[in-house]
């Protein structure tokens, strides 16, 4: 017999997330995908200085910042036909190098490890067998039995005195749970230090952001932090040679004990390899120029399109067949809501039909989500860490091949493997791996630059509006940590006319389109199996394994459309 069952909220992410799946012996048949608040910020852009733009994109989330100043600044930039000095070039390559490698690690240990690790089994180990498992798969300096020891102490008073917060409601002791006591302390101990290893690695983002979140030193036409190796008050040797220092420590933590930590949970839950596949068809916009011709050929990350897990048949990526539908979503299209808009021509006019709270559950044959269902050719498409594996692999990337092919291989598994919830995980380390990596060799060239006395950071040539044309359009775009992030504006007489953004959590948590087609999110989860519908974990492995924020993707208003609070931008 049938069981429809909610998880909502959808914990361990930002925003608000409804799963509803309907269960039949034991495995997920059906699923729906449905954020739970509205956004609206596209509207609150209209009319303003497109080149003020970023300041308010950094509000889309309170994590992921920087992400949308990129995509919005190249937004502009692509409309104005603006090129950027190489030295800009690097310093966002490395902010936003490092962005995706912090929120790698904060997902895998903080949003998702817990799916996988049972905390309360931590406080049976023996913590001399726990060090001998992690010194059997990493040389970190810290893995010794007193080390491990001292963790389980600090586990053990903190269970004792009762107040467990975040950990009070999770599923421990769940049947699905498979790691020995030893693995899970040594999950928990790394869950712990990458607490402290995450705040000092931020830093980065401090010295050439001037804070976070929300830096400050983005600019349209490049960066405004100075670069000087003779000043105190700019980017100088010093504060190269602590980022440097930062670098070297995040790339440490990553090679030893990120990936390390990955392939040993994996080796408990290798069925995973055939759980969440999802729709197959993955879009990347690339990313991360190695020089400044401003071609897509430049980019560190290609862009592509990958059809039905075909790694033999990597396709183009034309922004243009972009479309959003708002048929299953709380929003309204002048001329009827059945018909795709490609952003340009998009509209966030807010529509809500469904339920008053509290209910149980949502009216699924009509509408059901703020967020709207992205497609590609009229395709659902997954975009994310995994897209980015896949793209590049079918592309032939030597890095990402490599290290594929090196985390698969220690798990005893082929390239078929990407495509699940375990692959989707695997690809988030990877993809860290490879980024960490690289943003060393970004601030190697960024300090060669200086050497040679190239300090350019700002293109002021189109600074002035007086020079813009009086309609024009452009097209932003940057890999994000949860995946494709994209802005679109439209300028006319020097101000904004439209804006639209299609982020990430929207692709991947978009519900039906009119074709009846499944977003990522829901199509993952059929065929799932569930051990208990009261303790649904295996709903939550595969959706974390998206890593959702939903923030980006919708809030400001409540269900009858009231004004919560009022912001008056001076």
């Amino acid at each position: 017999m049938a069981k429809r069952i909610a998880v909502d909220p959808v914990t361990r992410i930002e925003g608000h997330l409804r799963i509803e799946a309907q269960i039949e012996n034991g495995i997920i048949k059906n699923a729906w995908s449905s954020s739970t608040a509205f956004r609206g910020i596209e509207t609150i852009l209209k009319g303003r200085d497109p080149r003020d733009a970023h300041h308010f994109t950094q509000r889309f989330c309170g994590v992921c910042t920087t992400v949308h100043s990129m995509a919005s600044i190249r937004a502009v930039e692509d409309a104005l036909g603006i090129r950027i000095p190489d030295n800009a070039r690097l310093i966002r390559n490395i902010i936003m190098g490092i962005q995706n490698v912090q929120d790698h690690v904060i997902h895998f240990y903080h949003l998702h490890a817990l799916d996988w690790v049972d905390i309360t089994s931590a406080l049976k180990a023996d913590p001399k067998k726990t060090a001998q498992l992690a010194q059997s798969i990493s040389n970190y300096e810290k893995s010794s039995a007193t080390y491990f020891k001292g963790i389980q102490d600090r586990v053990k008073a903190f269970v004792g005195t009762g107040r467990l917060g975040p950990f009070a409601n999770a599923y421990w002791g769940h049947s699905a749970y498979r790691l020995p006591p030893e693995a899970n302390l040594m999950a928990v101990a790394h869950y712990l230090e990458a607490l402290e290893w995450q705040k000092d690695i931020i830093r980065i983002h401090a010295i050439l952001g001037s804070k976070n979140p929300h830096p400050q030193t983005f600019l349209v036409g490049g960066m405004s932090i100075p670069v000087d190796p003779d000043s105190q008050n700019a980017l100088n040797a010093d504060k190269i040679a602590l980022i440097g220092k930062l670098l070297k420590k995040a790339r440490l933590f990553v090679e030893q004990v990120l990936i390390p930590d990955v392939l040993a949970i994996a080796s408990f839950y290798k069925d995973w390899a055939a759980i969440g596949g999802g729709v197959g068809n993955f879009l990347a916009y690339g990313d991360f120029p190695m020089d400044n011709s401003g071609s897509v050929d430049s980019f560190y990350l290609p862009r592509g399109v990958v059809m039905g897990k075909d790694l033999a048949n990597l396709m183009p990526m034309d922004e243009k067949k972009i479309t959003e539908y708002v048929t299953r979503s709380w929003y309204s299209y002048e001329g009827g809501d059945h018909k795709g808009r490609h952003p340009y021509e998009g509209e966030t006019t807010p529509n809500y039909t469904g339920p008053m709270p509290p209910y149980d559950f949502l009216d699924v044959e009509g509408k059901y989500s703020w967020v709207k269902s992205p497609r590609y050719l009229d395709q659902p498409m997954e975009v994310g860490p995994l897209a980015r594996a896949v793209v590049a692999y079918a592309a032939g990337h030597k890095e990402m091949t490599e290290a594929v092919d090196f985390v698969l291989g220690k798990l005893g598994l082929g390239p078929e493997a990407l495509f699940s919830t375990l692959g989707r995980t695997a690809a988030r380390a990877i993809d860290s791996l490879l980024l960490v990596r690289k943003t060393e060799l970004w601030l190697n060239q960024l300090t060669d630059n200086m050497g040679r006395g190239i300090l350019e950071v700002h293109n002021a040539e189109k600074w002035d509006p007086s020079t813009w044309p009086k309609e024009a359009m452009g097209f932003g775009y940057h890999e994000a940590p949860r995946g494709a992030l994209g802005h679109w504006i439209r300028i006319e007489n020097g101000a904004i006319k439209n804006f639209q953004a299609v982020v990430p959590s929207t692709w991947n948590a978009g519900p039906r389109d009119p074709m009846g087609q499944m977003g990522p999110y829901e199509s993952a989860l059929i065929g799932t199996p569930v051990a208990d519908e009261k303790m649904p974990l295996e709903i939550l492995r595969t959706i974390h394994s998206f890593d959702p924020c939903l923030a980006c993707a919708v809030h400001v208003l409540d269900a009858k459309g009231t004004e919560i609070i009022r912001v008056k931008a001076l």
